[in-house]
């Protein structure tokens, strides 16, 4: 029998069950008080079908008994976060949740848990994790999820409509979503005026402060059709499938404005290409990786890639061209390599770092193109310091330093204006001496027709 203390630190709050690893997989045990429900979704059918559509990770039994039942779900090599994902990413996140929820309608079940965490991102599309998350419909009951879902995806979407995506990071000191009277002070007064925003948001802050402490007693046993309940969920489908982020940022067309010509950017492209295919890697993660041009030129000869950006238009631009072109082995995530995501939760631990999901990754190539003047001179990050967070993570590095006369540079240095000369180390010499504390030179050539040089180095 399983102890539950080899749990997973994200999975101690569900009494159905958790998550645990055995070696390097994951598993999941259900306890005996699902059981019921777990064997009527299984022989309905309903497991089979939502898995069949692509909306629930695919799992198979591993052992049954009368203790436990373990299953082992399908394998996701990296999980993305919801303070990691563009708008159109959070966006389909909630509309998958809604959908599973809808069809779970439909065959007397109910979806009981609505967490943003239960999403992820997985063969370029949002995916279900938690089997565990269904309950049998009981006619007239409400749907006990629904205050959850506009804390952890309704309102932190209408947030973003008005504020853009910087409002997403609030989920990372909210892991049990934006409290609904906060969400209600941040939107706009003209927000009262539409009926959908007022009914989901403004109608269910003032109740929660009307009946503070007994709310969720009388929500919790009040009556609900199941057609109204349909109606609130088409409704709530509906508005946001239409929601529209305007939201323009420096670096979404990065590539339209490049400082070289098209030669020298099509012979970068064919060196990255040439480097990293003959490294034959498995995992690649680009760090700054903006649209994923880049990244794109290998995407055929590696199994899994990871493309982050600081911009989240670059990404939601990424993730858009992803899903067009049926490139599923490619996952774009929002990431300010000079603040990576943060472990939160109780004791810290119930989501993982960035940075401890990069290591447990472990990608056999990074990449980081036009990134490290940003790191250095607009961050005020040491060499050693920079080479110390890729060495983390990084078996090969391969990493474009723009020389002093590049005009990214100059730029960069210009904005310094008084303290120009406190950045006087910035040069070849003192960049390598810093990266090669942790790394080895494997190659180094200027990009023609550049002030660039281009570096493959190896983790010692």
């Amino acid at each position: 029998m399983i102890q539950k203390n080899k749990a997973h630190q994200a999975s101690f709050r569900d009494p159905s069950g958790y998550v645990f690893k055995d070696g390097d997989t994951l598993r999941r045990c259900i306890q005996p008080i699902y059981f019921k429900q777990y064997r009527q979704l299984k022989s309905s059918g309903f497991f089979e079908q939502l898995i069949k559509k692509g909306l629930l990770i695919p799992h198979e039994e591993t052992t049954v008994s009368e203790e436990e039942i373990v299953i082992t779900p399908e394998q996701i090599p990296f999980i993305t976060q919801p303070y990691e994902w563009s708008f159109e990413q959070y966006k389909h996140a909630a509309l998958l949740t809604l959908q599973i929820h809808k069809y779970a309608l439909s065959k007397g079940f109910i979806l009981k848990d609505a967490s943003v965490y239960n999403v992820t991102f997985h063969w370029g599309k949002p995916i279900f994790l938690d089997t565990l998350s269904f309950d049998i419909y009981e006619e007239g009951t409400p749907w006990r999820a629904y205050k959850q879902f506009i804390m952890h995806f309704f309102g932190p979407l209408v947030l973003a409509k008005y504020h853009g995506t910087e409002v997403f990071k609030m989920m990372q000191t909210h892991i049990d979503g934006i409290p609904v009277k906060l969400i209600a002070s941040l939107l706009p007064r003209k927000s009262k005026w539409n009926s959908t925003l007022f009914t989901n948001i403004h109608l269910l802050a003032k109740m929660e402060q009307k009946h503070s402490e007994d709310y969720e007693v009388k929500t919790r046993v009040a009556k609900l059709s199941k057609k109204s309940q349909q109606n609130i969920l088409e409704n709530l489908f509906d508005f946001i499938k239409n929601l529209k982020l305007n939201e323009t940022t420096e670096w979404g067309n990065y590539y339209t404005k490049t400082n070289y010509d098209a030669s020298a950017f099509d012979k970068k492209k064919q060196m990255v290409h040439t480097w990293v295919t003959a490294l034959a890697p498995q995992r690649l993660v680009d760090i700054g990786g903006n649209d994923g041009t880049f990244a794109r030129t290998v995407l055929k000869d590696v199994s899994h890639v990871m493309v982050s950006d600081i911009d989240s238009a670059a990404v939601e631009q990424n993730y858009l061209e992803s899903r067009r072109n049926g490139e599923t082995n490619m996952v774009p995530f929002v990431c300010d390599v000079l603040q990576p995501a943060p472990g939160i939760g109780f004791n810290n631990t119930e989501r993982d770092s960035l940075i401890n999901r990069l290591k447990e990754y472990a990608p056999d190539v990074t990449l980081a193109l036009a990134l490290i003047h940003h790191i250095t001179l607009s961050g005020n990050v040491p060499f050693e310091k920079s080479a110390e967070f890729f060495a983390s993570f990084s078996k090969y590095l391969i990493l474009e330093f723009p020389k002093r006369g590049d005009s990214w540079v100059d730029s960069l240095l210009k904005r310094k204006r008084e303290f120009i000369h406190h950045f006087d180390f910035y040069n070849v010499e003192n960049f390598e001496q810093g990266y090669t504390a942790y790394f080895d030179v494997h190659k180094k050539e200027t990009v023609p027709g550049t002030n660039r040089i281009l570096y493959l180095l190896k983790r010692k």
